[in-house]
């Protein structure tokens, strides 16, 4: 189940903060904070909706949260100043898969997959989410073990699909911006991003259903965004990425 062409992976250190500049200066991103989990009523309002779940490893059931509540709400801030979209902001939601309430929204974000788990109910639940026209995102996990273990959760909600990378020539990836590159680096681990998805009926040029950023960490970009904690054209490029995704996963 590991993906083609995976590396060893080294920890490094932080990069050293610069003050933010260029198209985090043009938005004027304000910090905010947040700490609630609130599940807010369903009025046909695009919502960020990060999944709640528990660990079967040691590290308890705490890894679902990793870059909340900040990374949830700087997003939708970025869609609304950048786009015609008016996504809710400064309020996200937080949901267990198996809350029916999953289906008021169609974009799913999960973090930490690597030490995700999921229920026979949660699984489905997921798969009706995604056939019906739903995505789910993957991100922040990095090496064989979290790779493996992302994919055997996976295959109880949709055994038939395959994983298939994809590059920077898809359309999700020229959605809203023209990426031009997409193997900027990890913010804190020594890899190279690479990007895998699921499609109907296994053909890349259907509609996608999931979407991995394996050995990554977008939301650590955007939760320290507006501190200037990594360098500004990764930063950029990160929020890049993820409009662009919104934008896909709502026009397809």
């Amino acid at each position: 189940m590991r993906p083609p062409g995976d590396a060893p992976f080294v920890h490094n250190t932080p990069m050293r903060p610069r003050v933010a500049v260029g198209l985090m200066a043009v938005l004027c991103l304000s910090v905010v904070t947040g700490g609630q989990e609130p599940v807010h009523d369903y009025d046909g309002t695009f919502v960020f909706t990060r999944i709640r779940y528990g660990s079967g490893f040691g590290r308890g059931g705490g890894s679902w949260a990793h870059d909340y509540p900040r990374a949830d709400e700087h997003l939708p801030r970025i869609v609304a100043e950048l786009s015609t979209m008016r996504p809710r902001v400064g309020a996200t939601n937080v949901l267990d898969l198996e809350n029916d309430a999953i289906f008021h929204n169609s974009v799913l974000y999960v973090s930490e997959p690597g030490f995700w788990t999921i229920t026979e109910h949660g699984a489905e639940n997921l798969r009706a989410h995604l056939i019906k026209g739903g995505l789910v995102i993957f991100d922040d996990f990095e090496g064989d073990a979290q790779w493996d273990n992302m994919a055997r959760q996976m295959a109880r909600a949709l055994p038939e699909y395959r994983w298939v990378p994809i590059d920077v020539t898809h359309p999700i990836f020229h959605s809203f911006f023209e990426m031009k590159r997409i193997d900027f680096p990890h913010p804190v681990v020594n890899v190279i991003p690479s990007y895998f998805a699921l499609f109907e009926d296994n053909d890349p040029r259907g509609r996608m259903l999931a979407l991995a950023n394996y050995n990554n960490d977008l939301a650590e970009y955007w939760e320290w965004s507006s501190t200037g904690m990594f360098p500004v054209e990764m930063t950029n490029e990160a929020y890049k990425l993820g409009v662009n995704y919104i934008i896909y996963a709502m026009t397809h």
